[in-house]
């Protein structure tokens, strides 16, 4: 406590040297003054207590209105005393439900009222800098701290016809940071508040080998085309960067999140022959893959508060995990996942024992519709599965989650209600057409943790399964959504006179011709991991998924006709085509090493291999594409396989 009175005497020294002298040396005796009619002494004083207490009511609203921190009552004014026998003033001046008081002597009244304010004025604003004063009545004596004051009557008499309004506002003192051990490690008190704050990061630097979207397999576009248009590698520099702020409140842990992320792609090309050009990696054609340029991305941006969640964030239906049960690669199919976030509405119930509830309202439109594919619209083009004609948003998907999470490890139910809304039959002929009736597709997905197995200290099993109807991007989430759209060349073929191979692969959430209804596409899957810590430095996984699309028999009546005639299908595919059937499987399986030579940082290897097994077989003239150099020519039909590896440093933060 001497050393913050220390801190706030010498701040104010030429005011309180001046005023109240020395504990050694007395203060020059004054030359007697002319007798003064009393009348005028007393209106004299009462002068300068108005202008006294004026002064010090309009410097604390001052000091309010910047620090927020000041309360001045109207109901309780500044008091100026002067009635004290030894001929000294007492100033006090309420703060909330607190008072700060000055006290001195040794001046008449004229002076005292003056140098007292400035006294004031400097020692309030000391404690504000300082903080001293919250919850604290301070009552300042000046005769009992004058001897740890130094200064000199010149610093007085500089400062002696200032006003109290003209004064500096002093340098506010250094406020150190305090941990907040309450949510963790990393959090920090926000100065002057009761809100913790935790920043986060990584900074991580990828090449994909065998791809042209870094993450996802080379199962469309020019990553399917395998030729020389294709990509042997792609790259991408990444930071990221976390705001996490929590506040405890009698309604449970208030909380922020943000996370953003600042990325560069390396690009590719389009077109075939003369006239190539570059091409940025993004669907925009700018930013992520521009030449000094970049692309910002939005993953995470939500408040928390009394079981809720409001904003941005990954889906609830996801399992913890989301895609990465043991991968760093992005296409993994066989469960619902949105790494990049989804916009909700949530309420959690914890139970308790690790029991919880959830029912969350999502945005399914950037990450959850594969696509209500009107077949009024088939072309060759399309391979005959036509063209996929939403309408408006009307509902949002609904999701329900019941979890365990204990020791042993975690188990999580999730549903979800997804709403399938189409425009019209015909975009030409608009409303007059007509349109098929909404119809809702579902999913349910089981994932199970098993923790503590006894092949090594930290190893798990991870697993889930799932089934969908109508809700296709629960079971090929968006990030695999090539694959659940996949268009695969390959060099060998089976079938004398035939130009490559190809494979094709679509999986809608409907179909529907014109005049009828949608026929909701089926789907299952599988995805799981054995994470395995080999020493504290290195660790690996074996990690594996499966999924499977099934077509109503409607759909499929529709697609490839009866007894070999007719359907959008066969007529893009052509005559040659033996078996027509849209039903098709993905299966992949994939292997990482992870080597962590110190904390936080981390340097991986991620192959994937996978699988197109689709049912068609035959001959189709189909294949050909400009846009990816294959020319016109005798396709054969058949599964495809891909291979991929994703190359990875990263630094936590």
């Amino acid at each position: 406590m001497t050393r913050r009175f220390a801190s706030w005497a010498a701040m104010v020294s030429c005011c309180l040297v001046g005023a109240c002298g020395s504990s050694n040396v007395k203060p020059p005796v004054k030359a007697a003054k002319p007798a003064e009619d009393p009348a005028a002494v007393a209106a004299r004083l009462d002068r300068s207590r108005a202008w006294e207490a004026e002064g010090l009511t309009k410097h604390a609203l001052t000091l309010s209105e910047k620090w927020g921190r000041v309360e001045v009552e109207g109901a309780s004014p500044p008091k100026v005393d002067c009635a004290n026998e030894d001929g000294g003033c007492l100033l006090t001046v309420p703060f909330g439900t607190n008072s700060i008081q000055v006290e001195h002597s040794g001046l008449d009244e004229i002076d005292r009222g003056k140098l007292l304010s400035f006294c004031f004025f400097a020692g309030i604003n000391r404690l504000l800098y300082d903080g001293l004063y919250e919850g604290t009545t301070w009552r300042f004596n000046m005769k009992t701290i004058k001897s740890l004051v130094l200064g000199s009557a010149a610093g007085l008499l500089a400062m002696g016809g200032a006003q109290a309004a003209d004064l500096p506002v002093k340098a506010k003192a250094v406020e150190y940071v305090k941990i907040c051990s309450l949510y963790g490690a990393g959090f920090y008190y926000i100065p002057g508040t009761d809100t913790c704050i935790k920043l986060g990061g990584y900074l991580r630097v990828d090449v994909g080998l065998g791809t042209n979207s870094i993450y996802t397999g080379n199962t469309s576009g020019l990553a399917g085309a395998k030729n020389r248009l294709s990509n042997y590698y792609t790259s991408r520099a990444r930071e990221d960067f976390t705001i996490d702020t929590r506040t405890a409140t009698e309604y449970g842990v208030l909380r922020t999140y943000w996370d953003a992320t600042f990325t560069w792609t390396a690009g590719g090309y389009t077109g075939a022959g003369f006239g190539t050009a570059y091409d940025a990696n993004n669907a925009a054609g700018t930013g992520s893959g521009q030449v000094a340029g970049g692309a910002l991305g939005l993953y995470h941006a939500f408040i928390q508060f009394a079981g809720f969640t409001m904003g941005r964030t990954i889906s609830q239906f996801s399992t913890p995990w989301v895609n990465y049960p043991g991968n760093n690669y992005d296409g993994l199919v066989g469960g619902g996942g949105t790494v990049t976030g989804v916009d909700q509405l949530t309420y959690t119930a914890q139970l308790g024992n690790g029991v919880s509830i959830t029912l969350s309202a999502q945005d399914p439109v950037a990450y959850y519709q594969a696509g209500v594919n009107n077949l009024g619209g088939a072309t060759v083009a399309n391979f005959g599965y036509g063209v996929s004609d939403y309408g408006g948003t009307v509902t949002p998907d609904l999701v329900g989650v019941v979890k365990v999470e204990q020791a042993w490890g975690m188990f999580q139910l999730s549903v979800a209600a997804h709403n399938n809304h189409v425009a019209y039959y015909s975009n030409a002929i608009g409303e007059p057409s007509g349109h098929p009736e909404d119809k809702w597709g579902f999913a349910v997905q089981a994932g199970l943790q098993i923790k503590n197995i006894p092949t090594g200290a930290g190893d798990d099993i991870k697993v889930q399964g799932v089934y969908t109807n109508g809700a296709t991007r629960y079971n090929i989430q968006d990030l695999a959504g090539a694959t659940g759209a996949a268009v695969i060349y390959g060099g060998g073929t089976t079938i004398a006179g035939t130009y490559q191979s190809l494979g094709i692969g679509f999986a809608p959430d409907s179909v529907f011709g014109v005049g009828g209804q949608q026929e909701l596409v089926q789907t299952w899957g599988m995805r799981g991991a054995f994470n395995h810590n080999w020493d504290p430095y290195w660790s690996s996984s074996l990690y594996g998924a499966y999924a499977a699309v099934r077509y109503t028999d409607n759909a499929k009546t529709l697609m490839c006709g009866v007894g070999g005639v007719g359907g959008t299908v066969r007529g893009a595919l052509g005559a040659g085509l033996t078996n027509c059937d849209p039903d098709y499987s993905i299966a992949q399986l994939g292997f990482i090493t992870r080597w962590t030579p110190v904390k936080n940082l981390t340097f991986s290897a991620d192959f994937v291999y996978t699988r197109l097994d689709q049912k068609y077989a035959g001959v189709t003239g189909a294949g050909a594409n400009a846009v990816v150099a294959k020319p016109v020519g005798a396709y054969e039909l058949r599964d495809q396989d891909t291979y991929q590896m994703l190359i990875r440093a990263q630094r936590n933060w």
